[in-house]
């Protein structure tokens, strides 16, 4: 066996509705089929992969990453950065812009709506 890539990250969340619009309008990605679970949940597509499976939950709001869970982020690469950056300012998104020339990337640190951490890596020849 040989792992060869992420297939997806699996979020539970109060906030299903929310994460769904945050998913879609600022990182780009669609909603698409999802198997007929007995549970709420959207898969989020990036091209013709469910990159993000979201899973809504009842209780209380909880917060991601930076409360101190396991996870403490997950990230993508990507190409367009210039517009990316717009894009979030024109949002008011906030956002961490890193520049690691050494590994020939830019990465753009961002929180979902429930505070999950993460990050998008550009190359740095943009």
């Amino acid at each position: 066996m040989q792992i060869v890539k992420l297939d997806h990250v699996n979020l539970r969340t109060t906030q299903l509705d929310i994460m769904i619009d945050w998913y879609t309008n600022v990182l780009g990605m669609r909603r698409g089929d999802r198997p007929n679970f007995s549970f709420p949940g959207a898969w989020m597509y990036v091209g013709d992969a469910a990159a993000v499976h979201l899973v809504g939950v009842d209780g209380t709001p909880r917060v991601g990453s930076e409360a101190g869970l396991k996870l403490e982020h997950f990230a993508f690469s990507a190409t367009g950065l210039a517009q990316f950056e717009a894009k979030l300012q024109a949002m008011e998104e906030h956002y961490r812009r890193a520049d690691l020339s050494s590994f020939n990337l830019v990465q753009i640190n961002l929180w979902d709506p429930d505070r999950n951490h993460i990050h998008i890596d550009f190359p740095a020849q943009e």
